[in-house]
């Protein structure tokens, strides 16, 4: 797909729903409590970040989008915390205060990159008719300057008011600008008349009240008849690793498969697909096309720890490569730099260690592959940076590289051993492992520790520098040789 998605500073979003602060409380654990059997957590630190409607929205500031939030908060410390974290984010923040429910706040309890368990403060009961009416002069003030609407329904209250969901909709139709709905509960009358709506299988299961288990022609005419009974011009079914089923207006299904990643966590991925589907129709996509865009966005949130948005470049980068590189199972390992400093930032939080190397990479070859794997089991996540095409031919003349930049890092991100490809303009990698600041830098033990570049950055804010053993007898230029001498 050709899209330039840095037309979307220009698109204008506002998301309405049920706004949360995802708190987290990172530790370790390594003894059970003799008070009761249950682990004992070492506190290493703690994060807060939006959720419910919040993440919507961060996930647009994310894709640079201009965003309006409008929701519900407590008179509490809690929604004063979560509006400020919000506005940090270049996010328009309307958090109407309610003096009768606290700030909706989820607690994480983390350790060894897992949730532990999981603390809830909220009063999901049906809004005061007060705080309805300030939510919806907002609304009606606010609909005028935005391209679309997002209508985030996490079944906390916002919406169980089906006038004001109603009001919303066909205010939205009027102005003919997309409003997309992330639907909760069995009564969808509420969201009648949206643009579109994006169920997972449970909540389109809980809906028609039975289960499809693995026939797929079940769910699709089940979705046909919910999309035509609440008069939703397309209905986006979101399936985790089966992908994506779009039935339309024409009743024409299309199945949408997901990207191939490794998964770590899909909390938030729901979020990514709404806001990236929105930001898609307003750029004028079409809902296919805005679709696929979308499953792209959840292929890079789901290989990240906890809730976190889609960024810019990272979808930038994933479509750079899906129109690029035709081996699925690297495309999402390749990286531009500002991708991969978000990636390696969410794999550093998790606890993971960084493993870096470098090389042109011309015609791989079984020692290359042994110094890969070599440096893979020495930590967690392996980045591989990559020199670029001119880089290659500075330093090793104008006859090479022989495979391109692009084929060179297809070929590097299908391998199991490597987690990333950065590629690198310059001479030596040096600038990119000063931003990278992996934990552990090698080379082959062909280099002195006194060569390896790089060694006084990482060494100097604590990381390490390895050699490992080469195998011997194979070389790049070597096999170019042969292929000479043997014409």
């Amino acid at each position: 797909m050709n899209i330039d998605l840095k037309r979307l500073s220009k698109i204008r979003i506002m998301v309405i729903g049920d706004v949360m602060l995802d708190r987290y409380i990172w530790g370790e654990v390594s003894r059970i409590s003799p008070e009761a059997p249950v682990p004992v957590v070492r506190i290493r630190k703690r994060s807060e970040t939006p959720g419910g409607a919040g993440n919507v929205a961060t996930n647009l500031s994310g894709l640079k989008c201009v965003v309006t939030l409008l929701g519900v908060c407590g008179m509490d410390a809690m929604g004063e915390r979560l509006e400020s974290i919000l506005q940090n984010r270049q996010i328009e923040t309307k958090l109407i205060p309610d003096d009768y429910r606290p700030t909706i706040t989820k607690t994480r309890i983390m350790a060894q990159g897992q949730q532990l368990f999981r603390l809830d403060e909220e009063e999901p009961d049906a809004l005061g008719e007060k705080t309805v009416m300030a939510l919806w002069d907002f609304f009606r003030k606010k609909i005028e300057t935005v391209d679309g609407v997002i209508l985030s329904d996490y079944g906390k209250g916002i919406f169980k008011t089906e006038k004001l969901c109603q009001d919303m909709i066909q205010e939205c139709r009027k102005r003919m600008i997309p409003v997309i709905v992330d639907p909760k509960g069995t009564d969808w009358a509420r969201y009648g008349g949206a643009t579109g709506i994006t169920p997972n299988t449970a909540e389109l299961e809980l809906a028609v009240g039975r289960q499809f288990e693995e026939n797929e022609s079940d769910l699709i005419d089940a979705a046909r008849g919910l999309r035509h009974h609440l008069k939703i011009d397309h209905l986006l079914v979101t399936r985790g690793a089966k992908g994506m089923i779009l039935i339309q207006s024409d009743d024409e299904s299309v199945r949408i498969p997901a990207r191939a990643r490794e998964v770590f966590d899909v909390s938030g991925a729901g979020d990514t697909v709404i806001a990236t589907l929105t930001a898609g129709l307003a750029l004028g996509l079409s809902f296919v096309d805005a679709s696929r865009l979308a499953n792209m966005a959840a292929g890079v949130v789901v290989g990240k720890l906890g809730t976190q948005p889609v960024m810019q470049a990272e979808l930038m980068d994933t479509l750079r490569y899906a129109d690029q590189v035709k081996l699925d199972c690297c495309a999402g390992k390749i990286a531009s730099l500002d991708a991969a400093l978000i990636q390696i930032k969410a794999w550093q939080t998790a606890g993971n260690r960084i493993v870096f190397t470098n090389g042109c990479y011309d015609l791989l070859h079984p020692g290359h592959i042994h110094l890969l794997n070599q440096s893979r089991m020495l930590g967690d996540r392996l980045v591989v940076g990559l020199n670029t095409d001119a880089s290659v031919r500075r330093l090793k003349g104008d006859s090479r590289p022989i495979l391109t930049e692009r084929d060179r890092a297809a070929i590097l991100g299908a391998l199991s051993s490597v987690d990333m490809v950065v590629l690198f303009d310059e001479d030596t990698p040096l600038q990119l492992i000063a931003a990278l600041q992996p934990d552990i830098l090698v080379k082959g033990n062909d280099y002195r520790l006194d060569q390896v570049v790089g060694r006084n950055v990482v060494e100097a804010y604590g990381g390490q520098v390895c050699l490992v053993p080469l195998l011997q007898g194979y070389s790049t230029t070597g096999i170019v040789e042969r292929m000479k001498d043997k014409g």
